[in-house]
């Protein structure tokens, strides 16, 4: 199957126009969709509701949207009250429906100076081919690496819990009348996962290792209940593969801040990750992940 991990920059390119058509051809395509820095009811990109705009633009896709910063936005129109809500966040498409899901509020610092804002991870969870999996669209802090360490201890304690803690519901049903259940099984929340995203970090810092681990004692080692990087297992990436440009101190950087972490369980399954260096849809490129998601866990793939 194929993922892809895209920060649209609300819908502005590269080029400073605001074309949010742009993002959702480049994406188009794929089976599953992660997105970030989408929003609602900004001035900036015309009061649009993308997510909705999206949905349109991309119709044959299940979707899901959290937002990470939600403020009022309301107004009086013709003497109503036109309730409206100005949000800032992520976003999970998918071909197959998105079962659950869930918002998770990031540890958050809070600072004197540059402006640092909320920063969350969508979870939504797919039933593909080979088994229930967990998929996650994030962005995590992109002022100091102690914030980001603190999110992604948060997220990785969420994930090793998950087989325990369950899903949006467990158990028996002792008021079918109110129909909790609709008449469903209880949802898996499998330890399989994967996370797609914009991490704000580069190979090799610490909050990299502090997913993947440090040099481990046999290459390609890969723990049940951990992370791989996906482009780390497949192969080696292209001489300048890298997901971000801008001009640092008056030079031009190319780095690689968006990732996709695969749970151990796919450290085998992974063929092939890129990235459309030059995309000008958004500040940032697109990560493209090709990965087998059609093999039953179970039957050579664990």
């Amino acid at each position: 199957m194929k993922l892809v991990s895209y920060n649209i920059q609300y819908g502005f390119g590269g080029d400073g126009r605001y074309d949010l058509s742009r993002a959702a051809r480049v994406v188009e395509g794929a089976d599953i969709i992660a997105l970030q820095e989408v929003e609602r009811h900004w001035q900036r990109s015309n009061f649009d509701d993308q997510p909705e705009l999206l949905s349109r633009l991309l119709p044959d896709y299940h979707w899901v949207y959290g937002p990470a910063f939600d403020m009022d936005a309301s107004e009086r129109r013709d003497g109503r009250l036109i309730n409206r809500r100005r949000q800032f966040g992520t976003m999970v498409l998918s071909r197959l429906p998105i079962v659950w899901s869930r918002l998770h509020a990031l540890p958050m610092r809070r600072t004197l100076r540059p402006l640092n804002t909320r920063n969350a991870a969508l979870e939504c969870m797919i039933r593909t081919p080979a088994g229930p999996v967990r998929v996650f669209s994030l962005h995590l802090a992109h002022i100091a690496a102690e914030e980001r360490l603190e999110q992604i201890d948060y997220l990785l304690a969420e994930h090793r819990r998950a087989p325990s803690d369950g899903g949006p519901w467990s158990g028996t049903d002792d008021e079918p009348s109110r129909n909790w259940t609709s008449g469903e099984a209880e949802p898996e929340n499998p330890l399989a996962a994967i996370w797609m995203g914009d991490f704000n970090m580069e190979p090799g810092s610490d909050e990299y290792r502090r997913i993947v681990g440090s040099t481990p004692y046999h290459r390609g080692a890969a723990y049940l209940n951990g992370f791989v990087d996906a482009a780390s297992v497949a192969g080696e990436p292209a001489a300048d593969f890298h997901t971000h440009e801008k001009i640092i101190d008056g030079r031009l950087a190319k780095r690689r801040l968006d990732h996709c972490f695969v749970g151990g369980v796919f450290a085998g399954r992974v063929r092939s990750v890129g990235s459309d260096i030059g995309e000008v849809a958004s500040d940032h490129f697109p990560v493209w992940i090709d990965v087998d998601l059609e093999t039953p866990f179970g039957l050579g793939g664990r």
